[in-house]
């Protein structure tokens, strides 16, 4: 009985300290809500909410680079087109670390692109980048395959005869297709059971992200690793997906060809040949197993987030679709399919298909860095090992930047004459160091989609429905809530 009560004796006094001295220091931080003990500032947040606007309301509290305290972590929030910019591309290297947290590092022992840090992390990305770039707009054949998919998906549209269907899951197995043609070389039948358990294990896996679980288990990793829940349902999905690109690894390795690499898997396996005799080589199947897993992680839901968004504005707006139709109509006619390349001959249909991911930005902010030096931001110290959240949807609603920020506007991205603007707080991929290497993969894969199923479909809303609500599901992404559309097949004009 002595013991605990002498430990106790101990504790609070240094608790004490440790709290008066996180006061004495906050003087020299980004202002932010006061931090309570234990609670820290997080008390903030349940006057307002968790929502698309929960940043925005603080920093209209607090301003544009602000301060929050959870358990260990010092969060600072960076929010609108300038805090982001002068955080992520004037200090890009200071911000260019991920922070590990109990749950990233169960289920990537720092391994792969998006959770890695240091010497693995340069590797990994710079061979990430050079990668997709040689399978993405530079590799016609990889442009060809995403117009299969999409071919594939206009098909199961005309089946539906117009009746009212939900696009979600259809365009679920179009994006997680392209990834397997990107990574493996090959796509997977729609019923093939290894393709569906794939696909239920990256939606698991994606879904934990909004879990009170997943605060639990950051909270106290020592003690949930132990209890059964939904973290070991969402480990166990992550193992999955792992498991599904060993399985595809060993296969190249049995068909290998290091002459003729076609697929992601094959150029890295070159990568290692070429490697094996350097000792600070970090290229091996583990990381390559983690950097595939980071491309179904990543690069599905996103994309599929944004459209399925892009179906449901389209069917909000059948004016802008009708225009989108007609401008495809004058320039290239019968064409049956217009590349990426083309993009510049169509200013309005680029413009619209900005605007959706700008109006309906698929991440709930961005993806956290980690500060690896002492900063000073606009006359704030910005400490080494600070959580740096950069609010990239403040960046495309900046009323500083966009004319009309809350509604959805083509002519953001057109002048006077209608020709298409580049902006440069358009920044959904992210910037600096982190930057979404990931960006032409996905640019490609969108336009080739839209357009397609544009030029042959008027979406529409079901009879008697006047509009589709836009009401957002809030996960590690955004979604729209389940709806229903019509796809009525157009009639060319000869």
């Amino acid at each position: 009985m002595l013991k605990p009560l002498f430990l106790l004796i101990l504790w609070i006094p240094r608790q004490l300290f440790s709290y008066l001295k996180q006061i004495w220091s906050l003087k020299r931080y980004p202002p932010g809500p006061f931090p309570l003990p234990v609670v820290g500032s997080m008390w903030r947040l349940l006057g307002i909410g968790v929502s698309e606007a929960t940043f925005r309301k603080l920093a209209k509290r607090y301003g544009n680079i602000c301060s929050l305290w959870g358990g260990p972590y010092h969060i600072i929030i960076l929010s609108g087109y300038q805090a982001v910019k002068e955080g992520l591309i004037d200090h890009s290297e200071a911000f260019a670390d991920r922070p590990i947290t109990p749950f990233v590092l169960a289920s990537t022992q720092k391994r792969g692109i998006v959770f890695s840090n240091g010497h693995i992390w340069e590797q990994q990305r710079q061979f990430g980048i050079v990668t997709m770039r040689k399978l993405g707009l530079g590799n016609k054949g990889m442009e060809s395959q995403i117009q299969e998919e999409a071919q594939q998906l206009m098909e199961f549209f005309a089946e539906t005869k117009g009746q009212p269907f939900d696009p979600s899951l259809p365009i679920m197995r179009l994006v997680c297709s392209v990834i397997c043609t990107v990574a493996f070389g090959h796509r997977f039948s729609i019923d093939d059971k290894d393709f569906l358990e794939l696909m239920k294990a990256i939606s698991i896996a994606l879904k934990f992200g909004g879990n009170p679980f997943y605060v639990l288990y950051e909270a106290f990793p020592n003690i949930m690793k132990h209890l059964p829940g939904p973290h070991q349902t969402a480990l166990s999905a992550l193992e999955t997906i792992v498991s599904f690109a060993r399985k595809e690894i060993a296969q190249h390795k049995e068909n290998q060809n290091l002459h003729e690499p076609q697929d992601f898997i094959d150029f890295y396996l070159l990568k290692m040949e070429k490697k094996k005799d350097d000792p600070d080589s970090t290229y091996n199947e583990d990381n390559l197993a983690l950097c595939i897993t980071d491309l179904f992680i990543a690069g599905t839901d996103t994309t599929y987030a944004s459209l399925t968004w892009a179906m449901l504005l389209m069917a909000n707006n059948v004016d802008v679709q009708d225009k989108v139709h007609k401008e495809m109509d004058e320039v290239f006619g019968s064409l049956p399919s217009i590349s990426y390349q083309k993009q510049k001959k169509l200013p309005y249909t680029n413009a619209v298909i900005h605007e959706i991911i700008r109006k309906k930005y698929p991440f709930l902010f961005g993806l956290p860095r980690q500060c690896v030096q002492n900063v000073e931001l606009n006359g704030f110290l910005i400490p080494k090992g600070a959580v740096i959240f950069p609010d990239l949807r403040s960046v495309l609603l900046d009323p500083e930047h966009w004319e009309a920020p809350e509604e959805f506007n083509p002519n953001h991205f057109l002048d006077k004459e209608g020709h298409f603007v580049e902006k440069e707080a358009f920044l959904p991929f992210g910037a600096g160091a982190r930057a979404c290497l990931g960006e032409l993969l996905a640019k490609t894969e969108f336009f080739n989609i839209f357009t397609r199923l544009l030029r042959h479909f008027r979406l529409e809303p079901p009879e008697g429905v006047e509009k589709l609500s836009e009401k957002s599901i809030i996960g590690v992404s955004v979604h729209p809530a389940p709806f229903k559309i019509c796809a009525l097949p157009r009639v060319r004009t000869p």
